[in-house]
C-alpha cells in the first residue's frame, strides 16, 4: 500500500493481545451511553474536572425531551464495550458481584426517585443457572436524602429489586450481566401513548461517581498511535449516544489530527412542535433541543482541549417525518424526495424560503456554540442537491416553490440522465443558479455571526458528476460555486471508492477542478466509509483513495466515519505523500540477450512428511516467482560499459526495472502476434469498471493465474463477448484497464498484449573480470522478479 500501513483491529481490548493498557474505575462516567426510541431525544455528556483525555471525570448529565407519556430513556453501562475502537476498549467485565457503587443523584423534570415508575436499575443478564432474565432494582430503595437529590449505594453483592422491600423482594444475582440501565421518564409517564401538548425537558445528574471492592477495576487500552496525516470525519447521528469526552479522545488517540468534519446529522439536532396527530421541525423555545445544544457545547469544548478544530457540517438533508411537507423536494407527479435509508430523510428545497430560513437559524444555532467555546469557525455547506431518483432519473426540481422560482411551468425532464434538449439544459442551469443562491445565503448567515468563518462546499461526486447523467452538473454542480464562492472545496466519492473504481474518483476531481477552480491546495478529500460489518475487505480501497489524496497535494484528507473505524478496528499507523513502494524506473534491460539468458520460475511449498510416508503440502506462493541471469546476453566492452551504467543508474538492487523475458512475453503462443481474444480477464457486472491484465498458464479451474503489471505499451487489444473495442478503455498503469462505462453483467471481458517482467539486481555488488570475460566465460548478472 503506497505510503499508508493500516491494521484492522480485532478480537476485543487492546490489552488481551498485547498492546498497552491501563486501568479504570467501573462505571467511569466517561464510558456511559444513552439509548431511547424516537421522537425523543436524550445526551449523555461527563461533568466534574477537566480531563478529556483520561476518563477521570468525577460525574455526568443527561438530558431529555419527551414528547409522550410513553417516552423512556434509558442510561446504560454495558459490560462489554460495545462502542469503542478495540484498541482502547475496556475489559468485559459481567461479574459485577464484588462492586460497590455510590452516587449522588440529583435530577429535575423527571419522574422522581419516590414515585411509581420512578428511576429504576435494570439488570439484564443470567441467573445464577445461566438462565436469562432481568431485575428491576428501585433506587428510592437505596437512597439516602429527597427524592431529586439524594445519595445513593448499590451494593451488588445484596441488592434487590421489587417495588416495596422486603414485601416485594427479588434478590439480584449479579455474577453474570451483559448490561445495566437507569431509567429516565417524563413526571406524566404512563407507558402509553398519549402524545404532550409541548415537549417536557428533564434531566438528572450523577456526581461523586465511585466504586468500590475487589471488582472495582477494569484494563483498558491506552495505545497512542502517532500522527499520520489523517482526519476524521464522524457524524452526531451515529454518535449521539456516546459522551463527547469519549469520542474526542479516540479521535486523538487514534491518530488523527486538523479539524473534526462533525455533520451534526438530519435527525436528532431539532425541536419538534406538535399539529394534528404529527411531529414537526420548530422554532418555537429555540433551535436546538437540550440535549443537542448540552451535548455539543461539551463537544466543542473536548475538541479545543485536545488541539482539534471542528468544522461544523449541515446538509439539506431532514428526517421526512419530521419535515414539512411544503419544505420537500419533489419530482414533477409531485412524489417527495426521499432516500433510502430506513426510515427514509427527505431534501429540502432551495427555493423554500422556509426552509432555507430554518437552516440558516440551525447554522447560526452551532455557530454560536463554536463561538462561546472560543474556537475558530470552520462551517460546511454538506453536499446541496437537488435530488435525482435513483431507479428512473426524474430531478426533483417541482415542488410548489421552486416551480415559481423557475418562471411557474418549468419543462419537463422525464429522466436527467442521457441527452437533452436545449430547453431542459437552460432548466437545470436555473435550478442551479437556484442552489447556488441558497448556499451562498447560509454562508453569509453563518458570515454575519462569525466575519472570520471559513466556509466549506462538500460535494458527493457519483451524484453531481454522475457519468449516466452528465447534464446533471447543471444543477447540482452550479457555476455559481466557483472560487472563490467557498474557502475550501470538499470532495467525497465512497461509492467509486468501495466498488473498486479509482479511474471515476481521478476523473471526478478532474472535473470538479476544472469546473469549480479551486486548487488542490483549498480542497479536502473524503476517503470511505464501510457500510456493513461484512465489508471490511474495502477499507484496503479506503486506505488507497486516501494515499492517492495525499499524493495530490489534498489540503486535507478525511477518513469517514469514525462509527466505522471503531466497529471494524481500523488503525492507520503512518501516511504522508511519499511513494512507499519500491522504486521502479520504467525502463527496460538495455542488452538484447536473445534466447541466451537463463530463467527459473520458482514456487515456495511446505511439505510435511509423516513417519508412513505420506506427505502433506503447502502452497506459500499463488504464483510463481522468476529469476534470470542476463549474464550470457553480454557479448562485447560496449554491453560492459552498458551493463555498469544501468547497473550504476539503478543504485544496485535498490530500483526495480523492465525485462523481456526471451521465452514467455506476450498473451497467446511464442511468435504470435496478440490477439483480443488471448486471455480473459473477468466477467462484466454492469458496475465494475476496472479489470487486471491476466496471464493463464493451464485450463479450467486449476490454471495458474499470473497478473500482468508492465505490459507493453501498444500492444494491448481489448474485446467484450468476442467484439474488439477500438475505444471506450485505457490502460491507466500497473495492468489495470479501466473501461469509460462499466460492461454489463455477464460480458465477457478478454485481452491480447506483449510485457515484460518487474526485476531487480540481485545483489548490490556486479563483479566482472575483464581477463576471464576476454577467455570466453560469461558474466554473471543474476536478476529478481519483483512482486507488484
Amino acid at each position: 500500500m503506497s505510503g499508508i500501513d493500516y491494521w484492522l483491529a480485532d478480537g476485543g481490548p487492546a490489552h488481551g493481545r498485547g498492546q498497552e493498557s491501563r486501568f479504570i474505575k467501573r462505571f467511569d462516567p466517561m464510558w456511559w451511553t444513552v439509548n431511547f426510541p424516537r421522537p425523543m431525544m436524550a445526551s449523555v455528556v461527563t461533568t466534574g474536572p477537566d480531563a478529556p483525555s483520561t476518563g477521570s471525570g468525577q460525574g455526568l448529565r443527561v438530558d431529555a425531551v419527551f414528547y409522550g407519556s410513553g417516552d423512556l430513556a434509558g442510561l446504560i453501562w454495558d459490560a462489554a464495550d460495545q462502542w469503542s475502537h478495540p484498541l482502547l476498549a475496556y475489559e468485559t467485565a459481567r461479574d459485577f458481584r464484588q462492586c460497590v457503587l455510590r452516587f449522588r443523584w440529583r435530577s429535575g423534570g423527571l419522574r422522581r426517585l419516590d414515585e411509581t415508575h420512578g428511576p429504576t436499575l435494570t439488570i439484564e443478564g443470567r441467573d445464577a443457572d445461566g438462565a436469562p432474565r432481568a431485575w428491576y432494582v428501585r433506587l428510592w430503595n437505596y437512597a439516602s436524602g429527597g427524592p431529586e437529590d439524594a445519595e445513593i449505594v448499590l451494593d451488588f453483592a445484596a441488592l434487590e429489586g421489587g417495588f416495596r422491600l422486603p414485601d416485594d423482594s427479588d434478590p439480584v444475582w449479579a455474577g453474570d450481566v451483559d448490561r445495566m440501565f437507569i431509567s429516565l421518564v417524563p413526571p406524566a409517564y404512563d407507558a402509553g401513548d398519549t402524545g404532550f401538548a409541548v415537549p417536557v425537558e428533564g434531566w438528572a445528574e450523577l456526581s461523586d461517581i465511585a466504586c468500590d471492592g475487589a471488582g472495582s477495576v477494569l484494563a483498558a487500552g491506552d495505545v497512542m498511535l502517532p500522527e499520520h496525516g489523517l482526519s476524521m470525519a464522524t457524524g452526531y447521528d451515529d454518535s449521539f449516544n456516546q459522551t463527547p469526552e469519549r469520542l474526542v479522545a479516540a479521535i486523538h488517540a487514534l491518530g488523527y489530527r486538523g479539524a473534526i468534519n462533525h455533520y451534526v446529522g438530519m435527525s436528532h439536532y431539532f425541536r419538534l412542535e406538535r399539529l394534528g396527530g404529527g411531529l414537526y421541525v420548530s422554532l418555537a423555545g429555540g433551535v436546538l433541543n437540550a440535549p443537542c445544544a448540552a451535548w455539543h457545547a461539551d463537544f466543542a469544548r473536548r475538541a479545543k482541549a485536545m488541539g482539534l478544530g471542528v468544522i461544523w457540517s449541515l446538509s439539506y438533508e431532514l428526517f421526512d417525518a419530521h419535515c414539512w411537507n411544503d419544505w420537500k423536494q419533489r419530482a414533477e407527479n409531485g412524489d417527495p424526495a426521499l432516500t433510502g435509508w430506513s426510515p427514509p430523510s427527505t431534501l429540502l428545497s432551495p427555493a423554500h424560503g422556509g426552509a432555507m430560513g430554518y437552516l440558516q437559524a440551525v447554522a447560526g444555532a452551532f455557530v454560536s456554540i463554536a463561538l462561546n467555546a472560543e474556537i475558530p469557525i470552520l462551517f460546511q455547506v454538506g453536499e446541496p442537491w437537488w435530488w435525482v431518483m435513483p431507479a428512473d432519473g426524474r430531478i426533483c426540481i417541482y415542488d410548489d416553490a421552486a416551480r415559481g422560482a423557475l418562471g411557474g411551468s418549468p419543462v419537463s425532464i422525464p429522466d436527467v440522465r442521457g441527452p437533452l434538449s436545449a430547453a431542459q439544459c437552460d432548466l437545470l442551469d436555473d435550478a442551479g443558479a437556484l442552489l447556488a443562491a441558497s448556499t451562498a445565503a447560509l454562508c453569509g448567515a453563518v458570515r454575519a455571526l462569525a466575519p472570520d468563518a471559513v466556509t466549506h462546499l462538500l460535494a458527493y461526486l457519483p451524484t453531481v458528476l454522475d457519468p449516466l447523467a452528465p447534464e446533471a452538473k447543471r444543477a447540482n454542480m452550479p457555476v455559481g460555486w466557483a472560487a472563490p464562492a467557498f474557502d475550501v472545496l470538499q470532495l467525497e466519492d465512497y461509492d467509486w471508492v468501495t466498488q473498486g473504481r479509482p479511474r471515476l474518483t481521478e476523473r471526478g476531481i478532474e472535473m470538479a477542478t476544472a469546473r469549480l477552480g479551486y486548487p488542490v491546495t483549498e480542497q479536502h478529500y473524503f476517503s470511505g466509509f464501510v457500510l456493513l460489518p461484512e465489508q471490511t475487505d474495502q477499507w484496503r480501497a479506503i486506505a488507497a483513495a486516501a494515499q492517492a489524496s495525499v499524493g495530490r497535494g489534498t489540503a486535507a484528507t478525511y477518513i469517514w466515519a469514525l462509527p466505522q473505524v471503531a466497529r471494524d478496528g481500523f488503525t492507520c499507523f503512518r501516511l504522508d505523500g511519499e511513494d512507499a513502494m519500491q522504486a521502479f524506473d520504467d525502463v527496460r534491460f538495455p542488452i538484447a540477450i536473445g534466447r541466451e539468458a537463463s530463467v527459473a520460475p520458482a514456487f515456495s511449498t511446505q511439505v510435511a512428511e509423516s513417519p508412513s510416508g505420506h506427505e502433506r503440502r503447502s502452497s506459500d506462493w499463488a504464483d510463481a516467482r522468476l529469476s534470470f541471469d542476463a549474464g550470457p546476453g553480454v557479448r562485447s566492452d560496449a554491453d560492459i560499459a552498458d551493463l555498469i551504467a544501468f547497473f550504476r543508474a539503478r543504485r544496485g538492487a535498490a530500483r526495480g526495472f523492465r525485462f523481456s523475458d526471451p521465452y514467455d512475453d506476450r498473451s497467446g503462443p511464442p511468435g504470435i502476434a496478440p490477439g483480443p481474444l488471448d486471455q480473459r480477464l473477468g466477467s462484466g457486472d454492469g458496475v465494475t469498471t476496472d479489470f487486471m491484465l491476466t496471464r493463464h498458464y493451464g485450463g479450467g479451474a486449476d490454471a495458474q493465474a499470473r497478473r500482468i503489471t508492465r505490459p507493453v505499451a501498444g500492444t494491448i487489444r481489448v474485446a467484450i463477448d468476442g467484439v474488439e473495442q477500438a475505444e471506450g478503455w485505457q490502460h491507466v498503469g500497473l495492468g489495470v484497464i479501466a473501461f469509460d462505462a462499466a460492461p454489463g453483467d455477464g460480458t465477457l471481458i478478454t485481452a491480447g498484449y506483449r510485457f515484460d517482467v518487474p526485476v531487480r539486481f540481485a545483489e548490490d555488488r556486479l563483479e566482472i573480470n575483464r581477463a576471464t570475460f576476454a577467455a570466453g566465460e560469461a558474466v554473471s548478472v543474476p536478476l529478481v522478479e519483483i512482486r507488484e
